[in-house]
């Protein structure tokens, strides 16, 4: 049985934790240097550090914060926001990330997505999509939640894993923050769409629900935030959980 793995997410704004609802009303979770080092001893699989608002400020990622983060942490570590270049990514693994998330630059430039795998290993490249649905479908939306691409979400995630992505980081724009559960049918058509692993994020609010994007939605990780910021669950809580329900993680 292949090993299910929680990743605590980092949305950072001006170089503090934030989380909000939808992508809106954000509100301050932390020192990024400080949860991440407890993520790490808590026994997290993974982080992801995503500078949130990056792209929509047509800026890069904050390189200094990235590498502060990655002296805390010995588990792989993906970082994303405003990352515009194959330049970009080379100076964000070289900071200490183990794999760069692409998301607005991968939709208005998918080649950056195979010349990145190329040079890097198809396993540094994380496509991230927020989707919003629409009607029946879902769209993807970019720069932070701010602007529509009238693209649909699981062509696009074809696209992305048919050009080189090693990874797609699913985020429910409709269920982020609302701590309603993962938008279990968005997640589980994508993963049927594609032969890479799918990280399900937006939405987890119980311990059920986490269980639930793995037997419903055929997660391979699910990516969780206030739970974890505010102390509602450790990492442990939730993995030791999940091996009661007979789901393989690694504890």
């Amino acid at each position: 049985m292949i090993t299910k793995r929680i990743i605590p997410c980092l949305d950072v704004k001006e170089g503090r934790v934030v989380k909000g609802t939808g992508f809106i009303n954000l509100k301050d979770a932390g020192d990024p240097v400080l949860l991440a080092k407890m993520y790490n001893d808590q026994g997290a699989d993974e982080l992801v550090f995503l500078d949130i608002t990056a792209s929509a400020e047509k800026r890069k990622t904050m390189v200094g914060v990235v590498r502060a983060v990655a002296k805390e942490v010995f588990i792989p570590l993906t970082v994303g926001g405003g990352v515009e270049t194959v330049d970009d990514i080379r100076v964000l693994l070289q900071a200490g990330a183990d794999k760069v998330s692409l998301n607005t630059a991968a939709v208005l430039n998918p080649d950056i997505i195979s010349k990145a795998a190329e040079q890097f290993g198809r396993q540094c490249v994380v496509v991230a999509i927020d989707a919003k649905r629409k009607g029946s479908l879902w769209e993807v939306i970019v720069r932070g939640g701010r602007e529509r691409t009238g693209k649909d979400a699981i062509a696009w995630a074809k696209e992305a894993a048919s050009l080189g992505a090693g990874e797609l980081l699913v985020t429910s724009m409709d269920q982020d923050g609302t701590k309603a559960g993962y938008d279990l049918e968005l997640t589980k058509t994508i993963a049927a769409s594609v032969n890479i692993p799918i990280i399900a994020s937006g939405g987890a609010g119980t311990l059920v629900s986490i269980k639930d994007v793995f037997l419903e939605g055929n997660a391979d990780a699910a990516l969780i935030a206030s739970l974890l910021h505010y102390g509602t669950f450790t990492t442990n809580d939730v993995k030791t959980y999940l091996k009661k329900e007979r789901i393989s993680v690694r504890l």
